[in-house]
């Protein structure tokens, strides 16, 4: 063997040493990484990954979950754009992984990007259509968007996979929204009698009862929300507004009263409407 071909398989050896040094090196990094993770201590967890991410250069393929996991951290510490940027990194490397991009939909939740959002929700769906969890979903974002035809096929689709109070309050909602009160009623009812203990159920048939001007329906329900929930705000509110529409200020004053009182601003200006001049208001 020459010298020269004597210093190349040196050169050789000595590199493959070397990069099985640093994968090993990286894999210890990882372990503890993982560990801090699984403690949910993010902070530690993102410095050990950021170590792997700035030693490897992400030149080998498999360093990068490393980014994935940091993204995940990055998550869970709220910091939505740092993770959004990693799944920007991770993502095109690995397009079939459609944890990465749950993640990712539940990142721009987090930045309130419904958009993206639905972007994503569309490609996890292609692949699992009948997906419950993740139908419910994307109907919420189009009720947030006002696409209530589209919340509504979703909605309908998961009620025939598994309905429950939820999804019959979300579909009330699409149908009132679209201009069908009387549907959302029946929907919301059906809600009320799946589980009586569901709040929200209560709050929204109070509410759109009200926007119908059916007062004396909208308290109603107003009282069965405040009867699991004494100290709501929403429903102190609506239930003032309905009780002064019925010409009942004393005591709608005094919802409005507490509604504000715990920060419901809506509620100043009925305040400074009706009750203003009504002596007996009492705070």
């Amino acid at each position: 063997m020459s010298v020269k071909s004597a210093l190349v398989w040196f050169f050789l050896l000595t590199i493959g040493f070397e990069a099985r040094s640093q994968n090993e090196k990286w894999k210890t990094w990882e372990v503890e990484a993982d560990t801090l993770l699984n403690r949910q201590d993010f902070e530690g967890a993102v410095k050990l990954y950021s170590k792997i991410i700035d030693a490897s250069g992400l030149k080998v393929k498999s360093t990068f979950t490393a980014v994935y996991k940091r993204a995940i951290c990055y998550y869970n510490l709220n910091d939505f754009k740092q993770a959004l940027d990693d799944l920007e990194v991770f993502i095109p490397e690995f397009p079939d992984n459609e944890h990465a991009r749950l993640l990712r939909a539940f990142v721009y939740k987090g930045l309130g990007d419904a958009d993206h959002q639905l972007a994503d929700l569309n490609a996890l769906l292609a692949s699992q259509p009948a997906n419950r969890e993740l139908l419910q979903w994307r109907a919420s974002v189009y009720l947030d968007k006002g696409k209530y035809p589209d919340a509504k096929i979703d909605l309908l689709a998961v009620k025939a996979i598994q309905d429950d109070a939820e999804t019959e309050m979300f579909l009330g909602t699409a149908y009132y929204y679209e201009g069908h009160p009387d549907s959302a009623l029946l929907s919301l009812n059906k809600a009320i009698e799946m589980d009586a203990t569901y709040l929200p159920s209560y709050l929204y048939a109070g509410f759109f009862s009200l926007q119908e001007n059916e007062y004396e329906l909208s308290v109603k329900y107003l009282n069965l929300a405040l009867k699991l929930d004494p100290a709501n705000t929403a429903a102190l509110f609506y239930k003032g507004v309905a009780l002064v529409e019925l010409k009942q200020e004393k005591e709608g004053c005094r919802c409005l009263t507490k509604a504000f009182n715990a920060g419901e601003d809506d509620a100043g200006d009925y305040l400074k409407e009706y009750c203003y001049e009504d002596q007996n208001l009492q705070n």
